[in-house]
């Protein structure tokens, strides 16, 4: 119990530091003024936390841990040659710098029985069992990993850090997800009520051997703190025609239209340079960097929200010498509207929405030579989906 109190702390303490920002900041919102004037009453109280001993056995929670890091880095993309007539022939060689990775990070999760064993780790693997609900073993696990990325020219910077507890009764977790490459970041937290199913034999649709596995199923409440999803900042620059006010925006940003040159129309910059003189050119090539820097600036600009949620899910576990089966999933079929300003529900209508992921690991060994595999994960949230598989055939000579 020390243990699992250790953790609701670190996850509500977590929790009530990214709400704070929000508290600061939407400070005019009915509820999160409540929420606030809660907090400084609880501010107020003599409670001197440092007289809470908490017998926390650090060994066992490290213990099995690995601290890893690894640079990783090949081949872009070629070089490409591009011609132009404009002036006469010319040509010019657009080169890709090479790809690579710098990663860092901490990792305890138990290794699934179908996971090979590896003599190092270099930040690279693709652990789909990494996004389960519920591990191989009871108790704390944890990964704490950072990377910056080098892919085809465009650099991200990648975060994925999570802390879980699971329970033969309840699951408590705490995430952070920057994913650059798919354009998503968020931190999360969870607490389920988890019932396992003590037996399969029921299930008469099931094969014999799949009622060998282990089912559980949970229910709980989800808080997640992200950028308002769903904000269109070019929203207020659309016509009643339906059509984009776009040379009225760049004018707004800055940019300019010079019809004095006698050779031609010719449009500046902020800067004064000149980035086209036609206007071709000018509604190809300069406009989708305006309103992509626009709407960027826009969201930069914007708080965090807050969205609560209801969330249930299951999750499927077989694991033998022939054959492994591993199955998760989780919906979220509700989500508290607080009637914020930016709040999702107000660019869906005011409806609700389902945000969903899961994840399939499968392997069968039809014989000694031959063998099937087929891994993915898939997640939606707030209409934006990331997802990862792999699938292939395995014959082994000897």
């Amino acid at each position: 119990m020390k243990k699992l109190l250790f953790l609701v702390l670190t996850l509500f303490t977590l929790n009530v530091m990214a709400q704070d920002t929000t508290l600061a900041s939407v400070s005019t919102d009915p509820l999160l003024l409540k929420l606030n004037k809660f907090h400084n009453k609880i501010s107020t109280l003599n409670l001197d936390i440092s007289t809470l001993k908490l017998d926390v056995d650090w060994k066992k929670i490290t213990k099995f841990a690995t601290i890893y890091g690894a640079v990783n880095g090949g081949t872009s993309l070629s070089d490409r040659d591009v011609f132009s007539v404009t002036n006469g022939l010319q040509t010019e060689t657009v080169e890709t710098p090479y790809d690579y990775s710098v990663i860092l990070g901490v990792r305890k999760i138990a290794r699934m029985g179908y996971e090979p064993k590896e003599a190092f780790k270099n930040g690279q693997e693709n652990s789909f069992s990494d996004a389960s609900t519920v591990g191989k073993v009871k108790g704390f696990e944890y990964l704490f990993e950072l990377s910056y990325v080098r892919q085809e020219g465009e650099s991200y910077n990648n975060q994925h850090h999570f802390l879980r507890y699971i329970d033969d009764t309840y699951i408590l977790k705490g995430e952070y997800l920057e994913d650059g490459f798919a354009d998503i970041k968020y931190f999360e937290t969870s607490q389920r009520y988890r019932h396992k199913v003590e037996s399969l034999d029921n299930l008469t649709f099931l094969p014999k051997e799949l009622k060998k596995g282990k089912l559980s199923f949970n229910i709980g409440a989800a808080q997640r703190i992200a950028e308002p999803y769903g904000y269109d900042p070019l929203a207020e620059w659309v016509l009643d025609n339906g059509s984009l006010h776009y040379t009225f925006l760049a004018l707004e940003e800055g940019y300019s239209v010079d019809f004095t040159n006698p050779e031609g129309i010719q449009y500046l910059d902020p800067s004064g340079n000149v980035v086209a003189t036609s206007t071709e050119v000018w509604e190809a090539v300069v406009i989708p960097t305006v309103l992509a820097d626009y709407s960027e600036k826009k969201r930069d600009k914007l708080e965090n929200t807050i969205q609560h949620s209801l969330i249930v899910g299951f999750d499927y576990y077989l694991y033998t010498k022939k054959l492994w089966l591993h199955s998760w999933g989780n919906l979220m079929p509700y989500h508290y509207d607080q009637g914020d300003e930016f709040s999702y529900h107000k660019y869906n209508g005011g409806e609700q929405w389902y945000d969903y992921s899961g994840g399939l690991i499968f392997g069968y060994k039809l014989n000694k030579h031959l063998g099937v595999f087929v891994e993915g994960k898939y997640n939606k949230y707030w209409n934006r989906e990331w997802h990862d598989f792999s699938l292939g055939i395995n014959y082994i000579l000897f």
